[in-house]
């Protein structure tokens, strides 16, 4: 399978990178699982933390067999992130085997990342943003879905991945967004995609260090809990619909509003937006902590149970194996 070459990874299957949530043990999981684990390098901000998680993973990764598993990052490209320089700087010197990137012009990312053979696969929600990406010579791009956990695209995955992968037949193409069983990855391959970005159901995992509070919620609320809000980074934002997200409320006021469209104060709105609601999340995920603002997609609508990693990718192999062949099937009725 493409995505599977490209990465060195046995199944067709990224953990997606979830602020605050992701983590080295998750990350090392996902490798033992054969599939990609990453993580947003945002999620290690004190000094010295992340060189010593890529040290940690690069030596974790030369122990496993050719082809096992592997790992990335992702960065927010964007200005508003003071640590996008320094970040990248550390990745580019511990040869990072893959990127993500978030939210800004990948060029100088994806520059430094082909400097030693490493991939680069860009968040987009649109053709528009894929040709931008794709001008900027990326190897593939993760196709953000409506329905998706923390910045959700706006089109349906039978739409914008049948059309990706026409006007880019050429690029690695991965789906995201409302993908927590082996069925749906199926649906997301038969359209095109050459795998998928999964995010959500793996909060429900032992190896989260979430409170237990997050991940009982990931099981007890379902698709129409799931809102939109615009209140938590100034990007629109998915989460769960908890009686704090109500308190916090989904749309920017008029002032906010003409803040974050003047040029002169764009970037600082924005800087202060994401750094209030940086603390309210990380705030939310410790145990016993009242402030229930927690991001998901809406596939906690399929997650019915708290397992460890393995056990959740040794499953959705199986789902995807068997509903391919329920597929081929339908043909020969």
């Amino acid at each position: 399978m493409q995505l599977t070459s490209a990465l060195a990874i046995r199944h067709p299957v990224i953990m997606a990178p979830m602020f605050l949530v992701s983590n080295e043990k998750m990350v090392r999981a996902a490798m033992d699982s054969g599939i990609a684990g990453t993580f947003p390098t945002l999620n290690y901000r004190k000094e010295g933390e992340l060189k010593q998680v890529l040290d940690q993973l690069n030596q974790y990764r030369a122990q496993l067999p050719a082809g096992q598993g592997t790992y990335g990052v992702n960065l927010i490209v964007q200005k508003t992130n003071p640590l996008y320089a320094k970040h990248l700087k550390e990745c580019v010197a511990a040869e990072v085997p893959f990127y993500i990137t978030s939210l800004g012009n990948p060029r100088e990312v994806i520059a430094a990342a082909h400097s030693y053979g490493a991939k680069v696969l860009c968040d987009v929600t649109n053709i528009q943003h894929a040709e931008k990406a794709a001008q900027e010579g990326c190897d593939g791009f993760i196709a953000v879905c409506v329905g998706a956990g923390g910045h959700a695209g706006p089109y349906p995955m039978h739409i914008l991945i049948p059309a990706l992968q026409k006007a880019f037949p050429d690029k690695l193409l991965v789906a995201a967004g409302g993908i927590a069983t082996g069925q749906q990855l199926a649906s997301a391959m038969v359209l095109g995609a050459h795998g998928a970005s999964i995010g959500t159901r793996f909060i429900a995992s032992e190896e989260a260090s979430v409170s237990d509070a997050y991940k009982n919620a990931i099981l007890d609320y379902g698709m129409e809990d799931i809102v939109l809000t615009e209140r938590l980074s100034g990007t629109p934002c998915n989460v769960i619909n908890t009686p704090a997200a109500k308190k916090m409320g989904y749309k920017q006021n008029w002032l906010e509003k003409q803040l974050n469209k003047n040029a002169s104060t764009r970037k600082y709105f924005k800087m202060l937006v994401q750094l209030k609601g940086m603390k309210k999340l990380e705030q939310a995920i410790k145990p016993g902590n009242y402030q229930q603002l927690w991001t998901a997609g809406q596939s906690v609508e399929m997650v019915e149970d708290i397992s460890q990693i393995s056990d959740i990718v040794g499953r959705l192999v199986q789902e995807l194996e068997e509903t391919l062949e329920k597929t081929s099937q339908l043909l020969t009725r």
